[in-house]
C-alpha cells in the first residue's frame, strides 16, 4: 500500500469516529502492516495538510481526533444558542487541586482550600467524568485516592498531565478555568475582601444542611469585649407613674416626709 492511500485512510477514519482512536487502533486499519512509527509520520503529514482549514488533527489523551479551531468556536456557538454547563469556584478550584496536586484525598483538599469540601462537589466533578478514585492512601480511615481521567484531558484537548500550564496558588484555579472555556460559574455578588470565599454547586443545599460537609464561618469578635464576658444587661427602664384621680401625675416619686404626701 503507498503512502497516498495509506493517508486517506487514516484520514476517513479520523473524520468518520466519534471518538479519538488512539495507534493501536489506527494500525488495525491495515492489519498491522503498517509500523507504529510510519502511522505517526502519516499523522503529522495529516496535520500540515489541514493547517489552512477551519478543522485541525490534534493529538490528545485518548488518542488523535480531528476538531474545530478555537478562533471558530464564537461562529460554531450560533449553532447551540443555550447556554453550556456553569460551575462554581468552588468546583474549579477542587478541580484545580486534583489536577496539580494528585492523588489526593478529601482531607489534603479541605487543608490546601482551608475550608471543608461539600460531598456534592465531589460527586459532580465524578459525574462529569473528570475524576476517579484509583486507591486508598495507607492511613487510619484509608481514605480515597482522587486522580483526573483520560476523559478529563480530552475535554482540555491535551495528550498528558505535563501540558498543564505551570501554576500554583490562585493561578491554579485561572488555569483550569481557561481551560474549560464555557463552564464559567456565575457572577457573585461582591463580599468583604477579608470574607472566606465559599459557594456551592448548582442544585446543591446550602453547606450547612449538610452535616459533616458544611463549610464553616466565624462571625468577627469585637476586641474590647471579653469572650467570656456575659453580655451586660439593658439598663433598667425608669418605673411609670400612674396619674392621681384629682390631677396630674407629679414629675416624680413623693416624699414620704412632706405633709402634703400623707
Amino acid at each position: 500500500m503507498n503512502t497516498v492511500d495509506a493517508k486517506r485512510i487514516l484520514e476517513t477514519a479520523l473524520i468518520c469516529s466519534p471518538q479519538p482512536l488512539a495507534l493501536r487502533e489506527l494500525r488495525v486499519l491495515f492489519d498491522d502492516a503498517v509500523g507504529v512509527d510510519t502511522v505517526r509520520r502519516l499523522l503529522e503529514e495529516l496535520q500540515t495538510d489541514w493547517t489552512q482549514r477551519g478543522v485541525e488533527l490534534v493529538q490528545v489523551a485518548s488518542g488523535w481526533r480531528f476538531q474545530s479551531r478555537p478562533a471558530l468556536r464564537p461562529y460554531l456557538d450560533r449553532l447551540h444558542p443555550e447556554k453550556p454547563p456553569r460551575y462554581t469556584r468552588a468546583v474549579l478550584e477542587t478541580l484545580a487541586i486534583i489536577a496539580y496536586r494528585q492523588p489526593v484525598t478529601r482531607g489534603d483538599m479541605e487543608d490546601i482550600r482551608g475550608v471543608a469540601i461539600n460531598s456534592l462537589i465531589l460527586k459532580q466533578i465524578e459525574d462529569r467524568g473528570w475524576i476517579e478514585v484509583i486507591g486508598h492512601r495507607d492511613t487510619v480511615g484509608r481514605p480515597a485516592l482522587f486522580a483526573t481521567t483520560r476523559q478529563f484531558l480530552d475535554d482540555l484537548g491535551l495528550a498528558s498531565l505535563d501540558q498543564l500550564p505551570l501554576a500554583d496558588g490562585a493561578a491554579v484555579e485561572q488555569a483550569v478555568r481557561a481551560s474549560l472555556d464555557g463552564f464559567d460559574d456565575p457572577v457573585a455578588p461582591a463580599v468583604p475582601a477579608d470574607a472566606p470565599a465559599e459557594s456551592s454547586a448548582p442544585g446543591e443545599p446550602p453547606a450547612a444542611a449538610l452535616p459533616g460537609d458544611a463549610e464553616t464561618s466565624r462571625a468577627p469578635v469585637a476586641e474590647d469585649a471579653p469572650l467570656d464576658s456575659p453580655p451586660e444587661p439593658p439598663p433598667a427602664a425608669a418605673p411609670a407613674v400612674l396619674p392621681s384621680e384629682d390631677g396630674p401625675a407629679d414629675d416624680g416619686p413623693s416624699d414620704p416626709t412632706d405633709p402634703k404626701a400623707v
